[in-house]
């Protein structure tokens, strides 16, 4: 059995995304896919007008830009009036939809994902953003205690102490930031360049769906009428434009299927990778192992520059 199968939808069914995704599914056939809409369009025949003389107009002038451009045009509103139809029809619960259940559900836990990863990026920069404003205030904190032991003399042991922790645990946390940063970049090139990638497929793979599901109830509606020598052509063209829509379609599955189990792979390694560098750095800081911080920086290959510092920094040179 195919995984593919048709389910009817319901007010109170499948239908469980806002209404904006309505428009947007509208919008794809009326805006970016204008282009491929011509593809799989019921023909029709050519124009045929008359002069005043009688004449019929000349297959050639259908090669006019213009005419190509209007017909273009006009199969372009059928495509498009086809799938808005099937989006509101399924969305008031009246039409049905071809659904991959074991894809779909691939997908919804995609979408899931990603709004999740994109909330812990979000996190992220705020503790790096914080943990900045920290580093900082060390940094100035520091430079008042030295000035202070210098001015200080009953005191300068004391105020040295204090300035050159103060300094150790600025110079840790810019390290510790240089981590966290990378692991930043890392996690947003996932999820705005290769989960991107993929959901765009996923966005093309449910216009395909759409467009199939419009063409295979426009069939079964010409299915039930009647069959006479005016209606069978149109049958014919019906049938073989479902058959273009379905293989299209299928091709649009595959594809998406196989991009999901890439991208499962990828991500599992991109971020088993950054949640240990994440883990070890932070781990190292609050311990105070400023060797151990530095170690991890090292094994992930990143360069650290420190404030204040034209020349590469130790790290940077190794």
């Amino acid at each position: 059995m195919s995984p593919a199968a048709e389910i009817s939808v319901t007010s109170n069914g499948e239908t469980d995304k806002s209404h904006e995704d309505v428009f947007q599914m509208v919008s794809y056939f009326t805006s970016e896919n204008f282009g491929s809409a011509a593809e799989g369009i019921v023909e029709v025949g050519p124009y045929k007008g008359q002069s005043n003389a009688g004449a019929v107009v000349l297959a050639d002038d259908m090669k006019n830009p213009a005419m190509e451009k209007l017909e273009l045009v006009r199969k372009w509103s059928i495509n498009t009036y086809k799938c808005t139809k099937q989006i509101l029809s399924e969305k008031l619960g009246r039409g049905s939809r071809t659904v991959d259940l074991e894809l779909e559900a691939q997908i919804e836990v995609l979408r899931d994902n990603k709004r999740k990863y994109e909330h812990v990026v979000k996190l992220a920069q705020t503790l790096a953003s914080q943990l900045g404003q920290m580093m900082q205030t060390q940094r100035q904190l520091g430079d008042a205690f030295a000035d202070l032991s210098l001015k200080s003399p009953e005191l300068h042991e004391e105020f040295s102490y204090n300035a050159d922790t103060q300094r150790l645990l600025s110079k840790n946390g810019d390290t510790l930031l240089g981590a966290i940063h990378f692991f930043i970049a890392s996690v947003n090139t996932l999820v705005d360049k290769t989960i991107e990638d993929t959901m765009i497929n996923i966005k093309q793979y449910e216009a395909a769906r759409i467009e199939y599901d419009a063409y295979r109830t426009d069939l079964e509606e010409l299915n039930l009428g009647p069959r006479d020598p005016t209606t069978l052509p149109k049958i014919e063209q019906s049938q073989m434009q479902f058959q273009i829509h379905r293989e299209k379609y299928e091709k649009m599955r595959n594809d998406v299927s196989i991009k999901l189990k890439f991208l499962e792979e990828n991500k599992v390694k991109v971020l088993h990778n950054q949640l240990l560098l994440f883990h070890n750095a932070i781990a190292a800081y609050y311990a105070g192992n400023q060797q151990q911080l530095e170690q991890t920086l090292r094994q992930f290959h990143i360069k650290l520059k420190m404030p204040g510092r034209d020349s590469p920094s130790w790290l940077e040179e190794h």
